[in-house]
């Protein structure tokens, strides 16, 4: 099987049975992102034990890949340190966003098969939307991230989306 076959695989899988799509009750920390451009939403809610993200529930809507993209993420995350997560995070935004040739495949595990979306741009915010709500809720960010204004991505990546 080859990598297009398998990502458009992983990606219906995930959109029609997304995994950690329960809304957790008495979360520690919740945030939210949305993307104007495609309708995507997403918010997240973490719980913590000790040092570790011991639960992570999201209620999203959107595109295909922006819930998979959420669903596969919750469920790399989940069980890590605070230290994993963001390593995690940083793997995925370098593979997604800078469009890394070689990305970390140890970090990343079964988030290697997104890779195709770095090549393109109009989904890279889908992609990070969720993951804009992770990195909002470990920074204990309370307003919404909007995708069509978030400076960290590079201006290319920021305009329209579907």
């Amino acid at each position: 099987m080859d990598l297009k076959t398998l990502y458009r695989e992983v990606i219906v899988d995930h959109y029609k049975k997304p995994r950690n799509s329960t809304p957790l009750d008495h979360p520690d920390v919740e945030a939210k992102c949305k993307n104007p451009s495609c309708g995507d939403r997403v918010t997240l809610q973490l719980r913590f034990a000790n040092d570790n993200l011991a639960e992570i529930g999201f209620i999203g809507v959107g595109c295909a890949i922006s819930q998979a993209s959420t669903s596969m993420m919750t469920q790399a995350v989940k069980g890590k340190s605070r230290e994993e997560v963001r390593q995690i995070m940083t793997a995925f935004r370098e593979m997604v966003v800078e469009g890394a040739e070689q990305p970390d495949a140890e970090a990343l595990g079964d988030l290697v098969t997104m890779q195709g979306i770095a090549k393109l741009p109009a989904r890279v915010k889908c992609a990070m939307c969720g993951w804009s709500a992770l990195e909002a809720a470990l920074d204990e960010q309370s307003e919404e991230v909007d995708m069509d204004q978030d400076t960290s991505m590079p201006e290319a990546k920021r305009g329209g989306g579907m």
